[in-house]
């Protein structure tokens, strides 16, 4: 079991928090609730979860590296995931009960991404116009992890429906690399994070265990799949949706699990080439 400090406002201990500890999930959840990011086990990674009040993504946002008003992504649990989209906004080529079928699909296979037209509720900072919509990209660990108990106790704690998510890592605007890949260890999470006042690290029971529930997944930030648009039509005529991001699904598994919902897979460009994993010198 990985150990790690535990800063409060005016104490320092060094106990076990991880995600297996009803008490441990308590008390990062109060450090949430009062402020605080909490970098937890997220699948077979890590990620940062915070409150989604401006002031706290702004300052999660300076303390990664990146420009303040960087726009956000949010999280959430299974309870909650349809109320985080306007379906009113969805493209008519794209029925809505096959896209919640897909969602879920993926959501149970692990980690994954959406980009879907926002519902009003998503304040501005954590929403971004695409094609002329305000769109919210949702990412969730999938709902086999354990950190769905943390999400929920959160949300409840800070009574709304979301909370802001980024990636374990300093922004590539602060280091200069092309890519930053997110951590999947959490003593890695401490180099980078554990001197941060306002960070708690709540790991997995066992890193191992949580990467190997999740042979499809490399240890990466999630792949992010589009809907808010379509793309035009595949080869078969099926509606496409778009690859916004290629992580840590494949392309290819995407593209087939999409294929049994009645989707085609477009991968622009930019999603060509699939983000790269961290390593580790030890």
């Amino acid at each position: 079991m990985w150990r790690c400090a535990v800063s409060g406002r005016g104490t320092s201990t060094t106990r076990d928090l991880v995600l297996g500890d009803i008490g441990d999930v308590r008390r990062a959840v109060e450090a949430l609730g009062e402020g605080a990011a909490v970098a937890h086990g997220f699948g077979n990674f890590y990620a940062l979860t915070a409150r989604a009040d401006r002031e706290v993504v702004e300052r999660v946002n300076r303390m990664k590296g990146r420009p303040a008003g960087q726009v956000g992504s949010v999280t959430t649990v299974r309870e909650h995931v349809g109320a985080v989209f306007d379906w009113t906004r969805l493209p008519s080529e794209l029925p809505r009960r096959q896209i919640e079928d897909l969602v879920e699909e993926l959501f149970t296979l692990g980690p994954f991404g959406f980009r879907g037209p926002a519902a009003a509720r998503i304040p501005p900072h954590l929403s971004a116009v695409q094609d002329g919509v305000p769109t919210v990209q949702l990412i969730a660990p999938g709902y086999r992890c354990p950190s769905n108990a943390f999400l929920a106790e959160a949300l409840g704690r800070t009574g709304a429906g979301f909370l802001s998510i980024t990636s374990v890592n300093r922004s590539r605007c602060l280091t200069g690399a092309e890519h930053e890949p997110a951590h999947w260890r959490a003593d890695g999470v401490a180099r980078d994070f554990g001197h941060e006042p306002d960070v708690r690290i709540l790991a997995h029971d066992d890193e191992a265990v949580a990467r190997r529930h999740h042979p499809h997944h490399v240890p990466m930030s999630t792949t992010v799949l589009s809907f808010h648009r379509t793309s035009g039509f595949g080869r078969s005529g099926l509606p496409a949706l778009t690859l916004e991001r290629h992580g840590s699904l494949s392309a290819d598994h995407t593209r087939a699990v999409a294929a049994n919902h009645g989707f085609a897979l477009t991968v622009p460009p930019q999603a060509e080439r699939r983000l790269t994993a961290r390593t580790y010198t030890d």
